[in-house]
């Protein structure tokens, strides 16, 4: 225990890791640069069979060296709708396999590669011009000093072969694998790369301070720890992909639940495909096959569980979805009545798609009453809730526009030609009544925060124009929704919400000059105003639409 140098077996361990994980990162992100934006456009394109995303996400993560930046990616593209979530685990199951690549790189023994690599790194990224050599360099750079940091590490770990403590602590792990594999996982949560804890254990096991059914297991837990990046990534984000980032921790949980059980002859069988004596120690008390060892059964392992859930994904998909349910802003941002199958009838489409932009609309009128709520009731939560709300309008009016454009390619009628073309209209208007309700909201959250207030002159006044604006956009929407256009609809409310407008502003001018009302107050006050009225101008628009005079 004396023989043992703390200081220098610290600052071994610190340093080669260090070394090791932001070569690790340089590397990463150097591949990920000179591949551009074609890694995010084949994750787009070629996920639409389960098989082809795993090829995808091996083949990505092979590449760009972090199965964490592929599953992040994933998480986005989930949240963004891009793919669905057994689309996405698929892609994830490949991403498994694809960062094992490391640990065989690791186990090549082109360790005295390092520096010249390093070098030549940086002669590419200080000493030329192109983008694509300064990313090449960063590549060569990040390799480099990822082994560096693992030879580092090696020297760090030797002296503990002398420390009987740490000894009995390693023999331990071999004779408790549940023990190990916990050790594995709470250590790759730490330092947040499978890729930095698989070089620990082989550099522990190199040094033979750990046999390899200890390394196997520790390695088993490394791939339970390595889900924590992707359910960290999908906070905040929507269920769908919360789903995914589970959908990861279920297989690679459960994949390493019944590998423990079976890890000896696992073991056993590892130690049979791979050259040389896992648990040898040559004279310099080196293992120099383990590295190998390890490589593998993180290999096999990971394509074993991808061969176990890849037929099942569809159930485990369905678990996800039963563990996360949808909250009700989700359940509003999906088209309920529209889908793509009913573009090849046409008369059915068109019908649908007004269903869900009387929909849209209703959520948008929901916005504009809720902004008078807030801006009374001073309520933070009614604002947080019109600005979730302001989001599904923005996708319905995509969604819908997108569908609209693919049923106009078809053969319509000229009464259904007529239809879409209004919708076309209207959806621009309906957005923007919900654009000028988020804006209120914010107005009001600057109110609240600054502690603003206005006289009660100001607030009746208020009242009286959000009440006409609210009044006017619901009878034009509810008339528009009915159909059977062209008809008459009455719109003197909004030249009573244009006067409104003039008259209040007067009146606000003549306050201020009277000291009743102070600057802040005033050009809140102000746009609050503007924006009632031109939420008022857009429901105007909408009964031109109806008069059939747009």
């Amino acid at each position: 225990m004396d023989s043992v140098n703390w200081v220098a077996l610290v600052y071994g361990l610190v340093g080669g890791l260090g070394l090791f994980l932001f070569g690790m990162r340089m590397m990463s992100e150097g591949l990920q640069k000179s591949a551009g934006n074609s890694l995010r456009k084949i994750l787009e394109k070629l996920t639409t069979n389960r098989f082809i995303g795993t090829f995808v996400g091996l083949g990505i993560t092979a590449i760009i060296q972090s199965s964490s930046a592929t599953t992040v990616m994933v998480v986005g593209f989930v949240n963004a709708g891009l793919m669905n979530i057994t689309q996405s685990l698929s892609i994830v199951l490949g991403a498994n396999i694809g960062t094992t690549v490391t640990a065989q790189l690791i186990a090549f023994k082109i360790a005295k590669l390092a520096l010249p690599a390093i070098g030549i790194g940086v002669f590419l990224r200080l000493f030329t011009k192109k983008k694509k050599y300064n990313y090449y360099g960063e590549v060569l750079i990040g390799f480099g000093l990822l082994f560096l940091g693992l030879a580092t590490m090696k020297d760090g770990f030797a002296p503990l072969r002398s420390s009987e403590e740490f000894r009995n602590a390693f023999i331990l792990f071999s004779s408790t694998p549940i023990l190990a594999a916990a050790a594995g996982a709470i250590l790759t949560m730490i330092v947040q790369s499978s890729s930095a804890t698989i070089g620990i254990t082989i550099a522990l096991a190199s040094t033979g301070l750990i046999d390899f059914y200890g390394a196997s297991a520790l390695v088993l837990g490394e791939n339970i720890g390595t889900t924590l990046t992707a359910n960290i990534a999908a906070i905040g984000t929507n269920s769908a992909a919360r789903r995914a980032a589970l959908g990861h921790m279920i297989f690679n949980v459960v994949g390493v639940a019944y590998m423990l059980i079976l890890l000896k002859p696992f073991v056993g069988f590892i130690d049979s495909i791979t050259p040389g004596n896992a648990n040898m120690i040559n004279a310099a008390g080196q293992n120099p096959y383990i590295a190998r060892h390890i490589a593998n059964l993180h290999t096999m392992f990971n394509i074993i569980n991808t061969i176990v859930f890849l037929p099942i994904l569809g159930t485990l998909a369905s678990i996800c979805k039963w563990l996360i349910k949808e909250d009700e802003d989700e359940q509003e941002q999906r088209l309920k009545f529209i889908d793509d199958r009913l573009i090849d009838t046409p008369e059915l489409a068109v019908t649908q798609a007004q269903k869900e932009v009387q929909r849209m609309s209703d959520i948008a009128l929901d916005m504009l009453r809720m902004s008078k709520e807030a801006f009374f009731q001073r309520d933070h939560k009614l604002i947080d809730k019109i600005y979730r709300k302001e989001d599904v309008v923005d996708l319905l009016e995509k969604d819908i526009t997108d569908f609209l454009v693919k049923l106009f390619q078809k053969s319509v009628s000229e009464k259904n030609s007529e239809v879409i073309n209004n919708i076309f209209h209207v959806l621009h208007d309906i957005e923007k009544i919900a654009d000028h309700a988020e804006n209120i909201a914010k107005f009001t959250e600057s109110i609240i925060d600054n502690k603003i207030s206005f006289s009660e002159e100001a607030l009746d006044e208020m009242n009286e124009i959000f009440d006409v604006t609210i009044r006017f956009s619901s009878n034009v929407l509810d008339e528009y929704n009915k159909g059977n256009l062209p008809k008459d609809i009455d719109t003197q409310d909004e030249d009573l919400i244009d006067k409104y407008k003039r008259k209040f502003k007067n009146n606000h001018m003549r306050r201020f000059n009277e000291g009743k009302c102070n600057v802040d107050a005033g050009i809140v006050y102000v746009d609050i105003l503007n924006n009632l009225e031109k939420a008022g101008d857009h429901s105007f628009n909408i009964a031109q639409v109806i008069q059939g005079s747009e």
